[in-house]
């Protein structure tokens, strides 16, 4: 099964490591810093087009293989859209 993250873009459900809110996440230094790695190493994805990205879904075939798809719609649509067809979300600690 697939997750349509906008802009065409879809990503196998089982690759799926975590959806995650991009304005509360990216107030950590730590989200920050991840997120400008994957940036230079080419591994970001942008689902979100011309809109401003809302969220971000770490993507990952295999432990070598991590990309990054920002996305234009929230977290909570994705995890919805997700549930809808079966996929498992859990609820942060």
């Amino acid at each position: 099964m697939y997750l349509h993250l906008g802009n065409n873009v879809l990503v196998r459900k089982r690759d799926i490591v975590g959806i995650f809110d991009l304005d509360n996440t990216s107030q950590s230094w730590k989200t920050r810093g991840f997120l400008a790695n994957a940036e230079k190493k080419g591994r970001i994805v942008n689902a979100a087009g011309t809109e401003l990205p809302k969220s971000f879904v770490v993507c990952a075939e295999n432990s070598r293989d991590q990309k990054i798809c920002l996305s234009q719609l929230n977290s909570s649509t994705l995890a919805k859209r997700g549930e809808s067809t079966g996929f498992a979300v859990n609820e942060p600690l």
